[in-house]
């Protein structure tokens, strides 16, 4: 796949995500579809990305300034808790507004915007891996927050209310999401608003890489939720992106300590701070049979760890493949964390 002497390095399979995009696209048929950009801002994967999705959601004016590096023109939708005076006076086809303090700056400022209002509604969100909503976090705004807005904006015609957003949950399955969606839109339907971002937050399985997302069920689901008139959203990123990405590297070295067997290889969780994060193991894409052996990088931590106990067969200067590793992979990682070489970066562009 590469040349071995340039790992440990990051290889994306641009033909593969161009299907997996057009696949997504086509069973999202009539709801708009925005990529959220920190999944993996590779500006590569970006120009795949374009041609498929109606915008792009980017959460800091460093990731707005990006895109709009790559793609001038583009629809692009900034949220994020925090925004800067700088990013609320950003030009931006959206701007979410997460709470009554932040819209207040806006509306200080004099600037004109389109807004979402960012609601964190007490809905269900049981089985989901990451939480944003449904109770006491700093993303959005209960109903009395978002309440506050709606007179704020009622009061003046600069900032023109178009919405509401909600993200309430990562690593639902279609019809977990489609519950949560329906309650969001009953919500959003008594404020008389009818353009809805649904946001993301579909399951992705590193202990089963085949079990992928139904879009085709959400994406009939959703056809059959949508009123006349209403215009829904979604802006996945993981989903999108993870599957395309692998980091490759090499075994340093093997050895047994207190009965258990390790390989130590190039780079670790300094460039793949997912397994870490998440507290999975990293999918390994290859590998023969073998006794149990954890697979951990070269920090000097023990929580450097990709991958542990895998029945794979290893030696000194095999080369390793970790699967899964095209989202919150290289862009979330402490790179700088005792100043190994940064990895390569290929691509696979097929025929």
């Amino acid at each position: 796949m590469t040349d071995s002497r340039e790992l440990p390095a990051y290889v994306y399979d641009l033909a593969g995500l161009d299907a997996h995009a057009g696949a997504v696209r086509a069973a999202l048929e009539g709801v708009e579809l925005y990529y959220a950009v920190k999944a993996n801002p590779d500006p590569e994967l970006l120009r795949v990305l374009a041609p498929h999705v109606d915008g792009f959601e980017v959460s800091s004016g460093g990731e707005l300034a990006h895109v709009r590096g790559l793609f001038p023109g583009a629809q692009v939708a900034l949220g994020g808790p925090g925004k800067t005076d700088a990013e609320l006076s950003a030009e931006v086809t959206r701007l979410h507004v997460e709470s009554p303090g932040e819209l207040r700056r806006l509306l200080a400022s004099g600037r004109p915007a389109d807004v979402l209002l960012r609601a964190n509604l007490d809905l269900p969100v049981d089985g989901a891996s990451l939480v944003m909503g449904g109770g006491a976090t700093p993303f959005g705004m209960d109903p009395a927050g978002v309440a506050e807005c709606v007179d704020l904006l009622d009061r003046q015609d600069t900032v023109r209310l178009r919405g509401l957003h909600a993200h309430l949950a990562s690593g639902l399955d279609a019809a977990g999401l489609l519950e949560l969606a329906a309650g969001v839109l009953d919500y959003a339907r008594g404020l008389g608003l009818t353009e809805i971002n649904l946001g993301g937050g579909m399951a992705v399985s590193y202990r089963d890489p085949g079990a992928l997302f139904d879009w085709h069920s959400y994406g009939k689901g959703l056809a059959a939720l949508r009123r006349p008139g209403e215009v829904l959203r979604v802006e996945p990123g993981r989903a999108l992106t993870v599957y395309c990405g692998r980091y490759v590297t090499r075994v340093i070295d093997v050895k047994r300590v207190h009965g258990e067997l390790f390989a130590v290889v190039a780079g670790g969780t300094h460039h793949l701070r997912t397994p870490a994060t998440k507290g999975h193991d990293q999918p390994l894409a290859t590998g023969e049979p073998g006794e149990p052996i954890t697979i951990v990088g070269q920090l000097c931590t023990p929580k450097d760890v990709l991958a542990r106990r895998v029945p794979v067969r290893l030696q000194v200067g095999d080369v390793v493949e970790f699967a899964m590793a095209g989202a919150y992979a290289w862009n979330i990682s402490h790179h700088d964390f005792l100043m190994h070489p940064k990895p390569a970066f290929h691509y696979l562009r097929g025929e």
